[in-house]
């Protein structure tokens, strides 16, 4: 039950007044096939009062989706420049938007009706460094953990792990009962970064105090936290199954799904994915020894934007402003569950996991991607390059040495701060974390 008022409704019938019988068309376009529930629960919402409104919700072809995943602007600046792209468009934060409005791509929200209904964190992925400018309205957060199969851990006699040394007890006994242990590939390679390295890399790096001195050039990506975790990554391929190198992300949540694998190293999008298929739990990333600080990502992913060449961008800036709804907010956090509302809206989060992973808030320190903000929009691509060193070292074809050696050099080869950084910072050990 929502505990905030709804939105004042008043102010958005007068300005859609004039489009009263004029059948606009909104285009919502999004990488996320979320069609079904746009259709059937959000669009009806919205039309109940602004029926004279038609919205249509498009996600591309699986091919094009993976296009937009690894390279947002690139994608999104040809289909506007082209007149292909919706009215209305899906942002991913920082530089996975900001360059299109730099460029005149998406129109300037920053006085828009609603805005101050989200916090300056919320606001931050989709302003200008400066943040005098606002170019996509926030709408959800996801959180990284794991999840796991309740039953086979009944069997195995095991409980959800809280150290590193649980955790790996609980990997090693499944193997051991014939289950696969981790149900994470190498096939489709971005799993590697925002599964596994931006899962457990907080906890080593410290969160945001990590990523926040990686911007200022404080710390280096080939210090021993990044050593660490990648080390950690290693370990991982031991529980990962011989054909783990031809295993894609579909092939991973099919596994888990059908009760062959203990844990999924997951984002809380998937919750939705395994909803009635298994009996499942949730837990955070394992701290290195019990009561330990902890440290999770509460990544800042999904904001919308008005296309600046939108066909109705009146109609548009209208179903945004109603995006700013509480209304809209507990919509969006209970029928797309693992979408966590960025604004300030009170209401109940009703799916049980997506409770148990929003209660993290409250026990561990909360972070972003370390590689969204800044640091991958010079070349090489941080985050590719992510994405590469974390699957070289998962296959037993780089150290973690090596892989944290690269991922700094390419960051020195554009980076002015990393340039400047303290080459002293790092050690000579190529070993495990401990």
């Amino acid at each position: 039950m929502i505990k905030s008022t709804v939105f004042p409704i008043a102010a958005l019938l007068l300005a859609a007044t004039s489009y009263a019988h004029a059948q606009q068309t909104v285009v919502i376009e999004s990488w996320r096939a979320d069609n079904a529930i746009w259709d059937q629960k959000i669009i009806p919402a919205f039309n109940k009062h602004y029926p004279d409104i038609t919205v249509k919700y498009v996600a591309p072809p699986e091919a094009e989706i993976a296009q937009w995943n690894a390279n947002p602007v690139g994608y999104l600046k040809q289909r506007i420049e082209s007149g292909k792209a919706g009215d209305l468009l899906a942002c991913r934060p920082f530089d996975g938007a900001l360059p299109l409005f730099k460029d005149g791509l998406l129109k300037e929200v920053t006085e828009m009706e609603g805005i101050e209904n989200f916090p300056s964190f919320a606001l931050a992925p989709w302003q200008t460094d400066s943040g005098a400018q606002t170019f996509c309205l926030p709408m959800a957060s996801v959180i990284h953990g794991f999840f796991y199969n309740k039953d086979i851990f009944k069997t195995l006699g095991v409980n959800e792990p809280v150290t590193r040394a649980d955790f790996y007890w609980v990997l090693e006994k499944a193997k051991r009962a014939g289950y696969l242990p981790l149900a994470l590939g190498l096939k489709d390679r971005w799993e590697t970064d925002a599964l596994a390295f931006q899962n457990i890399g907080p906890t080593y790096w410290q969160g945001e105090d990590g990523r926040s001195a990686l911007i200022s050039g404080e710390e280096r990506m080939d210090s021993q936290a990044y050593r660490d975790t990648f080390a950690e990554l290693a370990k991982w391929a031991t529980y990962m199954g011989d054909d783990a190198t031809q295993r894609g992300y579909g092939d991973s949540r099919q596994l888990f799904a059908e009760g062959k694998a203990a844990v999924f190293p997951a984002g809380s999008w998937d919750i939705m994915t395994f909803k009635g298929k298994l009996n499942m739990g949730a837990f955070p990333p394992p701290v290195k020894n019990k009561g330990d600080a902890c440290y999770f990502s509460d990544h800042t992913d999904l904001g919308m934007g008005i296309n600046a060449k939108a066909k109705n961008p009146e109609a548009a800036q209208i179903f945004l402003t109603w995006m700013a709804s509480a209304e809209f907010a507990e919509l969006l956090t209970n029928e797309l569950s693992g979408f966590f509302s960025l604004s300030n809206h009170f209401f109940e989060v009703n799916d049980p996991i997506a409770q148990k992973m929003m209660s993290w808030r409250d026990q561990c320190d909360s972070t972003i991607r370390s590689s969204t903000q800044i640091l991958s929009r010079g070349t090489p691509n941080l985050e590719q390059e992510i994405w590469s060193t974390s699957v070289s070292v998962m296959e037993g074809k780089m150290t973690p040495k090596q892989a944290a050696s690269r991922l700094q050099q390419g960051l020195e080869a554009w980076y002015p701060p990393q340039q400047n950084s303290n080459k002293n910072s790092t050690t000579d050990c190529d070993c495990p974390a401990q």
